[in-house]
């Protein structure tokens, strides 16, 4: 059997039916499997990276999956990745939060929210974003050293939520089943 190595595809391009089935067909048609995968509509756009292991190098990946990409208008970036192994609690044992932030809509929420996170040491694994009217929607996991990181972590995202005029809560995150 043939080494398999870890390639990553980042696809974006605007939403229609059968790019998920087009791309996936073309990857196992190669002899691929996907390892680790996150799609969503940004929009009206449709937004996809996928892990996959394979026997196949980046240029036979980007190779297989162009004829569909031509056919959806689709951008798709292949690149070789060192294979990566993330634990029940994140890296290096670390311990899993979840991070809401709600409130009216203005610029730069993300932008001092994630900040403060850096600043106290948590490591976003998972982040989402929706602006629904004037309502804008944040949340995120992430993955900090210790349980003990969340309450000054928690102290610090009340001062900038307030700052920001929005609402911030960080509590340890349930288990998904993915």
């Amino acid at each position: 059997m043939a080494d398999t190595g870890e390639i990553a595809l980042t696809v974006m391009g605007a939403d229609r039916v059968g790019i998920i089935a087009g791309l996936t067909s073309a990857l196992a048609d190669l002899g691929s499997n996907i390892e680790d995968s996150s799609m969503t509509i940004l929009r009206g756009h449709f937004a996809m990276t996928l892990i996959i292991s394979t026997s196949a190098d980046a240029e036979a990946v980007r190779a297989a999956v162009a004829p569909v990409a031509a056919s959806l208008e689709l951008l798709v970036d292949v690149r070789a990745v060192a294979p990566g192994v993330d634990g029940p609690d994140g890296p290096d044992g670390g311990v899993r939060h979840t991070l809401v932030v709600q409130g009216a809509d203005r610029p730069r929420i993300v932008a001092q929210i994630m900040s403060v996170v850096a600043a106290h040491g948590g490591n976003v694994t998972d982040l989402t974003t929706r602006l629904v009217g004037a309502m804008y929607l944040l949340v995120a996991e992430v993955d900090l050293r210790s349980a003990s990181d969340a309450d000054a972590l928690s102290a610090a995202l009340s001062s900038a939520a307030a700052a920001l005029g929005v609402d911030a809560s960080l509590r340890p995150a349930e288990v998904d089943v993915l």
